[in-house]
């Protein structure tokens, strides 16, 4: 088996000591053999000249929505349930096979492109097995599934569904698509929110998360708006009703998490839900600031994600690494989110996020070869000396600054040039996809 050798880089390990190491990085098939240690190359291995680069563990990214990078700029300046009703919802119900094959495929590109190499991803109602082919292809691992929606006065006709055809259409597609490539990619069941989801879904999907043993991952308490159709419904808060209904465990992903009371945040830290904060899409969204840091201290783990291109409008890590430290420093200091907490929670809280943390979020030997090299030999990253390199990345850095990267051993781009997209294809057929998609959904733009 042929080796891939980064010489002579900066490696960020994000190991348990944080250790940030100076050498070679040697991979094979799709492991991580050895970090930092010399190694003379093989005349077969591949040697990348990491000379003046740095190393990072790939960037996790824990709430996307693929099928909407296609709705780029088409819903900006609306709060989430005009948003929701006026924009997203008429152009999801809009897709066909070949819209969401584009816009998964262009929302992956700039995912990979901005050093991110695993994503928790929402699907929309149909389709969603175009979504996975696309993620089949383009190589980036993935937790992912069919939204789920069978309730809601204000949703479109062509995403309303039946309780028992979302849950068997849900679980055909776990059954195909669960743990293939070795596990690259995962189902998980996407019930949408609460407010679109009847209580037979939900505990129907429970019941399937647990025989399946897969993960659940749905958005919670975004919006005070959101949280009032809740209480109105079932005459509880979110968080309070999920674990009412059995659903709140360590398979359960929440997005945003913004408006909790204390008993919401001790279900969540008590039954160990993972949170993923959405920086950029809430303050875009005006939904409000989430008490991340106070989340953190209880000891919940929180991971970090862009969310839908639509509400961002960007799937940026970099951004929304920055985003999260500095958002909460006015309200409780500037010590408060760190740059090292906020690149755990990008990297390895992420992992553990998605039940991965032996396998993916850090540079160590064993592990899976997901990484990123970045050049940061650039005016807006200097001068180094004297900068601690997490806070370099954190503070400083873009996404234009990822080079190289590889998922499971494999490089999906190398010197910024995509090796498993088509970039000019899916660039060029996007523009005559979402003309097709806003004259069906018959909305003005």
């Amino acid at each position: 088996m042929n080796r891939t050798i980064i010489k002579n880089a900066q490696l960020i390990t994000m190991n348990q000591e944080e250790a940030i190491l100076h050498g070679d990085l040697v991979i094979e098939g799709s492991r991580i053999q050895s970090v930092g240690a010399a190694v003379a190359p093989k005349p077969d291995d591949y040697v990348i000249d990491g000379t003046g680069r740095t190393v990072i563990p790939g960037f996790i990214q824990t709430h996307i929505h693929l099928c909407q990078t296609l709705f780029r700029g088409k819903a900006d300046d609306l709060e989430l349930m005009d948003w929701l009703r006026e924009r997203i919802w008429p152009l999801e119900a809009a897709h066909d096979k070949e819209s969401i094959y584009l816009s998964a495929m262009l929302g992956i590109g700039e995912l990979i492109a901005g050093g991110s190499t695993t994503i928790v991803d929402m699907e929309t109602v149909h389709y969603t097995n175009e979504a996975f082919q696309a993620i089949a292809k383009s190589g980036i691992r993935a937790l992912s599934g069919k939204v789920m929606m069978d309730k809601g006065a204000d949703v479109p006709s062509g995403l309303q569904e039946k309780t028992e055809d979302s849950v068997r259409e849900s679980v055909d597609l776990l059954e195909k698509w669960n743990g293939h490539d070795h596990g690259r990619i995962r189902y998980a069941f996407a019930p949408r929110f609460v407010i679109s989801c009847s209580e037979s879904l939900l505990t129907q999907v429970r019941d399937l998360a647990e025989h399946y043993k897969v993960f659940v991952h749905t958005h919670a308490s975004e919006n005070r708006g959101e949280i009032a159709i809740v209480e109105k419904d079932t005459g509880m808060r979110n968080i309070v009703y999920l674990d009412h209904i059995g659903l709140a465990g360590k398979r359960l992903i929440l997005a945003h998490c913004i408006w909790l009371s204390d008993e919401e945040r001790e279900i969540i830290r008590k039954r160990g839900i993972h949170v993923s904060h959405c920086p950029g899409s809430n303050l875009k969204l005006a939904s409000g600031i989430a008490h991340v840091p106070q989340m953190a201290e209880m000891g919940i783990n929180l991971g970090l994600g862009a969310d839908g291109a639509p509400c961002n409008n960007n799937l940026d890590m970099f951004q929304e690494m920055r985003l999260a430290a500095l958002i909460h420093k006015p309200a409780n200091g500037p010590t408060s989110m760190n740059a090292h907490h906020i690149f755990r929670m990008a990297t390895i809280d992420g992992a553990k996020a998605v039940g991965m943390d032996q396998e993916i979020g850090s540079l160590e030997a064993g592990k899976k070869a997901d990484l990123a090299i970045l050049n940061l030999n650039t005016f807006h990253s200097r001068p180094m000396f004297g900068t601690d390199p997490i806070s370099r990345i954190v503070y400083s850095a873009k996404s234009s600054d990822v080079e190289t990267t590889l998922i499971d051993g494999r490089i999906v781009m190398e010197n910024r040039q995509m090796k498993t997209i088509d970039q000019a294809f899916v660039l060029k057929e996007a523009e005559t996809a979402i003309e097709r998609l806003v004259k069906r959904a018959g909305i003005r733009i």
